[in-house]
């Protein structure tokens, strides 16, 4: 993905305009690059009310290339998104600045249905607290139920909205992150 945007702030500004109204003085996106560490290393975040719901940065790379390294170390073979290792990622939450930069590109430039309908989760989640989701379409999504077997660092977005849409009852093993 090519990363060259204006700047950090009018992209936080395009995502926090789609935030829905109930979310919008709520959610804030956090993205940061450390210029002067070599390879400009950096920290992205969702925050609800000032804390930290998931946080994406360098060590989630290194991570990454370290599950990568003993991959190939065991198979002698070199493959950067080995579906082991995605799902691993996934579940985990092992995801980098780049990562959510991606995520955030991409969901800016595709409708938001794409989104709410992609693999990747970062952007899933940046779709559903997405003003141009309506009720109609979370209560489609919360009758569904699959948002129920996506790993708790994602369910805890989709729970927020619809608790903060009155939607559907939230399961007892699911605490709203409000």
């Amino acid at each position: 993905m090519d990363y060259h945007f204006k700047s950090w702030s009018g992209l936080n500004k395009q995502l926090s305009g789609f935030l829905c109204d109930s979310l919008r003085d709520r959610i804030t996106y956090f993205l940061t690059f450390y210029h002067k560490v070599h390879d400009s290393y950096g920290r992205a975040a969702i925050r609800l009310d000032g804390r930290e719901l998931v946080c994406f940065s360098w060590i989630e790379m290194y991570q990454q290339e370290y599950d990568i390294s003993m991959r190939y170390e065991q198979t002698g073979h070199y493959d950067p998104q080995p579906p082991e290792l995605k799902e691993k990622w996934d579940q985990n939450g092992t995801y980098c600045d780049y990562d959510f930069l991606d995520a955030a590109l991409t969901f800016l430039n595709q409708p938001v249905t794409d989104s709410l309908a992609s693999e990747d989760y970062i952007q899933r989640i940046l779709a559903v607290m997405d003003r141009r989701v309506g009720k109609r379409s979370l209560q489609k999504l919360y009758a569904a139920g699959n948002w129920k077997h996506d790993p708790a660092w994602v369910k805890q977005f989709f729970v927020l909205r619809f608790h903060c849409e009155g939607i559907g009852t939230v399961d007892s093993d699911l605490e709203s992150p409000t």
